[in-house]
């Protein structure tokens, strides 16, 4: 018989991915969605449909327990819920409003509908929680862990579009931006149709069920320095960096942390600022907790698609479908 799987965050730039990872391995899924959905709620309820095709598409509101219920569970049975929501800017009260309050309402409603397995989708940084969103994430965790029900806690490291942002920039004459010397940071980007299927292996693979799983995509870690280089040699161009110094943010998120106390409405600004400082100084790869430094060795690689060709895919392309949202940087 086949399992009756509940996802939220469907529409989101992982959460499409895995619907249809989920269709194709002939699951019955239902997505729970917003009428209006996407970066900057541009998508319709039509639109939507089109992109979930294959599950059963059910609009409401999943900060909302009545709306999560009546529009959403319905009173069916569930057998898992997956969540792949996110918060839309990492704002201090969108991250515990989306990934913790809406995350837990989820799980409140699957264990209502008789699920016995949540599958989340979290982030790699939350081991160096600094950040409201990874404080909020965090929190749900550790009450997902305490529910009862079997668990599967899935960190990527990066997504190829969260490294992106520049594609566009560079191909049109501008140089690649980067802090310090561009070796300050690295990750271990993975695609999203790689990520969707390793968490869909979460269903059918005990061994990844009651586990945090950090992945990564293949190969090995790579710095913003090598990022541009690969953009500059696809292009056949000489690179060109402009190097910004990461001191910038010590001057920036002392003044907008005072002027947040003064002008509440600055808050989220200074959580931006302290967002950009934290993805331009720490790496996107396991911490050790051995030698408390991130770890390329003990970061899981898995997937076959590399950060080449998805640049190259780009180029010829465009970024149609990788836009990024409220949250980017560049």
């Amino acid at each position: 018989m086949k399992k009756h799987v509940f996802v939220v965050g469907a529409t989101g730039y992982i959460g499409k991915f895995v619907v249809r990872e989920l269709v194709a391995r002939g699951y019955d899924v239902v997505s729970f969605v917003r009428e209006r959905s996407g970066i900057g709620s541009t998508t319709t309820a039509d639109e939507v449909r089109t992109q979930l095709k294959g599950s059963e598409v059910r609009f409401g509101d999943v900060s909302s327990m009545d709306s999560l219920m009546k529009n959403g569970i319905r009173g069916d049975h569930f057998d898992v819920v997956v969540s792949c929501l996110t918060s839309r800017n990492g704002g201090v009260k969108d991250s515990w409003k989306i990934d913790y309050q809406a995350t837990r309402n989820a799980l409140d409603a699957g264990k209502s509908a008789g699920a016995i397995h949540f599958v989340l989708l979290s982030a790699i940084c939350v081991q160096k929680p600094l950040l409201e969103f990874q404080r909020a994430k965090l929190q749900f965790e550790k009450e997902l862990k305490e529910s009862g029900l079997i668990w599967s806690i899935v960190r990527p490291t990066a997504f190829f579009k969260s490294i992106a942002g520049q594609v566009e920039a560079v191909k049109n004459g501008k140089p690649y931006v980067m802090f310090g010397d561009g070796k300050l940071t690295a990750c271990k980007p993975i695609s999203e149709s790689d990520l969707a299927r390793y968490i869909v292996n979460c269903l059918e693979d005990s061994a990844m069920q009651n586990k945090i799983l950090p992945v990564g995509g293949p190969g090995k870690p790579i710095t913003p320095l090598e990022q541009g280089e690969i953009i500059f040699e696809l292009l056949g161009r000489t690179p060109k960096f402009k190097k910004m110094p990461i001191q910038m943010f010590d001057v920036i998120i002392p003044v907008l942390s005072l002027l947040a106390k003064l002008f509440p409405k600055l808050e989220d600004k200074a959580e931006f600022a302290r967002i950009g400082k934290y993805y331009c100084s720490e790496s996107m790869l396991v911490l050790n907790p051995k030698t408390g430094k991130y770890d390329a060795d003990i970061t899981p690689s898995y997937g076959s698609d590399t950060l080449r060709d998805f640049y190259r895919r780009v180029l010829q392309e465009g970024l149609a479908g990788q836009e990024l949202g409220e949250h980017s940087l560049f």
